[in-house]
């Protein structure tokens, strides 16, 4: 599932085509994904135009001039796709539409957004602007990692006292919002930190170490476009790069990056998810 910097990835491709900009014509082409799309979601869209794009989280949500703002959610191989006509490039032909294309977005000007979404387990949906916040998706979040609400302070007092492993506590999205597997393993490689060490255990040094750990690994992440292992896509089509550059994660048996370390990547399951590391340098 696409985590926080291939969100933002998306985001941030989608802006140049849709933001200040007009929905021409909502084309919907079936009745939900994971869940049931709103009521006359197609009627609410066509008109309206994007005042601003923003992420919440592992969510983008679009303010329209409508007051509501369309929540979308990629799930596990969703896409939003530009073709046509988008400022500041060159121009490209609109591609056949495919089976999986289920919403279409004609924006004025002639580009098109297209959400396309193999298994379905996406979801789209439309809310009142001012009370986005409370959206039952979004309700309940922790701070996002990269802003000034999420800091050493806060950590220490959300990690004081829990017996879940570090790991599964940076992937509780009430704790932090946004941090995924592949980058929290990432994270706890670059602070020495054994994924199986108990939250309760973890220093206030190493807290203070986690939180700009944290903030680096997404930067980097999100400037090289995300990380592409199997179905994310860029808006424009191309690979997230991010993956080249992976310390740990999927990386087990093979030699440990870290400079004068030695050791060799381990793979552990916890909670269900895999979690690599090195059992020399992370401790």
């Amino acid at each position: 599932m696409p985590e926080l910097p291939e969100v933002e990835t998306v985001r941030r491709g989608l802006a140049p085509a849709m933001e200040g900009r007009v929905i021409a014509r909502a084309e919907i082409r079936r009745d939900g994904l994971r869940w049931p799309f709103p009521p006359g979601m197609a009627a609410r869209l066509t008109g309206a135009r994007v005042l601003g794009l923003r992420r919440r989280s592992k969510y983008i949500l679009a303010d329209l001039s409508t007051a509501e703002s369309l929540l979308i959610h990629l799930g596990m191989s969703g896409r939003m796709l530009i073709s046509g006509h988008v400022p500041g490039s060159f121009h490209h032909d609109h591609p056949p539409v495919q089976k999986h294309d289920h919403v279409l977005l004609e924006m004025e000007g002639g580009g098109r957004i297209t959400f396309n979404d193999a298994r379905r387990f996406g979801a789209l949906d439309l809310v009142l602007t001012a009370e986005a916040e409370a959206h039952p998706l979004l309700a309940a979040l922790g701070p996002e990692p990269l802003g000034n609400g999420f800091d050493a302070a806060y950590l220490r007092q959300r990690l004081n006292g829990r017996a879940t492993p570090i790991k599964s506590a940076l992937l509780d999205q009430h704790l932090v919002a946004g941090l995924g597997n592949i980058y929290v393993c990432e994270v706890l490689h670059r602070v020495g930190i054994s994924p199986k060490t108990l939250a309760r255990d973890v220093t206030d040094a190493q807290s203070e170490a986690l939180v700009p750990a944290i903030r680096a690994v997404l930067s980097e992440a999100i400037e090289a476009g995300g990380s592409s292992l199997r179905d994310y896509r860029q808006a424009d089509g191309e690979l997230g790069y991010f993956q080249h550059g992976f310390q740990v994660y999927d990386r087990e048996g093979q030699p440990c990056l870290m400079p004068g370390c030695g050791g060799t990547i381990a793979r552990v399951a916890q909670s269900g998810r895999s979690s690599f590391y090195c059992p020399d340098c992370q401790r």
